[in-house]
């Protein structure tokens, strides 16, 4: 049983280890739900689905409202994965793994839907740059942020623009430069990372539903002309991202990062 390929059981089992990203809707709203066994971490793979999973409620004439949340009650999510950076050799496709993160957070800011954010638990590096891509993030008190890029040898290249614009050079200053520290979800929500915060997750799960609904029934029109105000100084941020992630990937491969990272993972 165990080495029959046709298993249903070892197929599941095979996606638990690698990951995913499951896309479902209710009530005209599409819910984009990643997972991945290491607190939700975030390799090329998982990248590209929740990017195609974005585009495709995009475009769906049957979602009105997008919520993006990850799978159990620990970590939002880690950020990038250390397993597939250590394993990258060359510049160009650490550029390529650095540009997942861009494609995420262009194609939350193209979609002309609001994108909510359900942030249940810390949010590291990538996952802070995603709950700042979401043009609205509910957390629980549990749900605190860092970015520790410059800890293990790179910065905060890629999410940098994302994270300034929601809270400003001073508070993304505070994160970049202390990046081992915590900062608590209240510290977050007073400077505008999060909208909104809840002791729990049954908490933050009908805070979540009732503004999904309530915007799943408001005109879409009205919803799109407002998101276009909310980006309108973002129009050049393609060529940035790309430049960006240029200098991540350079980074990260660098002999300092590795070697920073090797040790992390040992522990």
């Amino acid at each position: 049983m165990l080495y029959d390929s046709h298993n249903q059981i070892i197929i599941m089992e095979q996606q638990k280890e690698l990951g995913d990203v499951i896309s479902k809707i209710e009530n005209e709203v599409g819910f984009i739900t990643f997972y991945h066994p290491k607190s939700n971490s975030l390799p090329a793979r998982l990248l590209q689905k929740l990017t195609n999973a974005i585009n495709d409620f995009s475009q769906s004439a049957n979602v009105k409202v997008i919520v993006i949340q990850s799978e159990g009650d620990g970590a939002f999510c880690a950020g990038a994965s250390f397993d597939e950076l250590l394993s990258i050799q060359d510049t160009e496709t650490a550029r390529n793994f650095f540009l997942g993160f861009a494609r995420v957070i262009l194609a939350m800011r193209n979609a002309p839907k609001f994108v909510i954010a359900r942030v249940q638990g810390k949010a590291v590096g990538g996952g802070v740059g995603i709950a700042c891509a979401a043009d609205y993030a509910i957390a629980t008190q549990s749900a605190s942020v860092k970015l520790s890029e410059l800890s293990v040898g790179f910065g905060p290249f890629v999410i940098g623009p994302v994270v300034e614009r929601r809270i400003g050079i001073t508070a993304f200053q505070t994160l970049s430069i202390n990046a081992t520290d915590w900062r608590s979800a209240s510290w977050a929500q007073e400077k505008g990372l999060f909208a909104e915060v809840y002791k729990d997750i049954f908490e933050l799960d009908n805070a979540v539903n009732k503004l999904s609904i309530q915007l799943a029934q408001s005109n879409p029109a009205a919803m799109k002309e407002l998101k276009n105000i909310f980006w309108q100084d973002t129009r050049h941020w393609e060529a940035l991202l790309e430049e960006r992630a240029s200098i991540s990937g350079h980074l990260a491969l660098s002999e300092f990062a590795v070697r920073i990272m090797q040790k992390f993972k040992q522990g």
